[in-house]
């Protein structure tokens, strides 16, 4: 059975994957691979119907992160200055284990988010390199990126967006990577994906990373719908500090 579903595309598929896949379905997390619904170099995702543990899941995302094309020195920079892992990382930092830890560190994160109320994937489980998340989407349809989308209210989905982002900040987490390719609007709402690279607020490199964020997002509502507001005083109000 497991065979048959993983020939959808049966070239990410080696040894390791089908083992840690396998316990997707046995713990019931799902219960059917579909197609795949984003392809990128550092990971694919799929979608798939949900077993008996996540039938409050209409569909089901499986995030399977490649080792072989995935930036090891982009990921190893993100992880080493954040507690929660850098004892972790010994010896010739293999290459393997930095992507299992980097699956980890994102299934820890969206609970972070999760945790803050933030519109985010609701983390499910996660084994090795695959991650298990909700699907953001309708029918099976994924949601449009924040870069392919027309808005409505394009002042009113930004302040969304810097609200989710201080959210986060209140639990202390910053994601890093803020943009319109990593925001999906879904019923008009903004949901923010891709939490691989978030760090925590003690991470050397925080501050930088929010400002960036900040910048990233304010510079493209300013450029795409002329929505004008002052990065600086954004700051200000999502940190609490003068």
């Amino acid at each position: 059975m497991l065979k048959e579903q993983t020939k959808v595309d049966a070239g990410i598929f080696d040894e390791k994957t089908m083992i840690f896949l396998s316990k997707f379905f046995n713990k019931g997390v799902i219960e059917k691979l579909d197609a795949p619904i984003a392809r990128g170099k550092e990971s694919d995702i799929y979608i798939a119907e949900p077993g008996s543990a996540a039938k409050r899941f209409e569909y089901v995302a499986l995030k399977f992160f490649r080792v072989e094309t995935s930036s090891f020195f982009k990921m190893e920079n993100y992880i080493i200055g954040d507690p929660r892992f850098s004892k972790k990382i010994t010896g010739g930092r293999e290459k393997f284990g930095i992507v299992k830890m980097w699956c980890k560190k994102e299934f820890g994160n969206l609970e972070l988010a999760h945790r803050a109320k933030v519109n985010a994937p609701v983390p499910i489980m996660f084994n090795g390199t695959i991650l298990a998340m909700s699907f953001i989407g309708e029918g099976g349809e994924p949601a449009r990126r924040l870069k392919d989308a027309e808005l409505e209210n394009p002042e009113k989905t930004l302040k969304s967006i810097l609200d989710q982002i201080g959210r986060l900040y209140r639990v202390r987490l910053v994601h890093g990577d803020i943009s319109e390719y990593n925001i999906l609007i879904k019923g008009g709402e903004p949901y923010i994906i891709d939490f691989g690279q978030a760090v925590l607020t003690g991470h050397p490199n925080s501050g930088e990373f929010l400002k960036r964020d900040v910048h990233n997002i304010l510079a493209y509502f300013r450029k795409r719908y002329g929505v004008e507001m002052d990065p600086d005083e954004t700051l200000k109000r999502i940190t609490g500090k003068s």
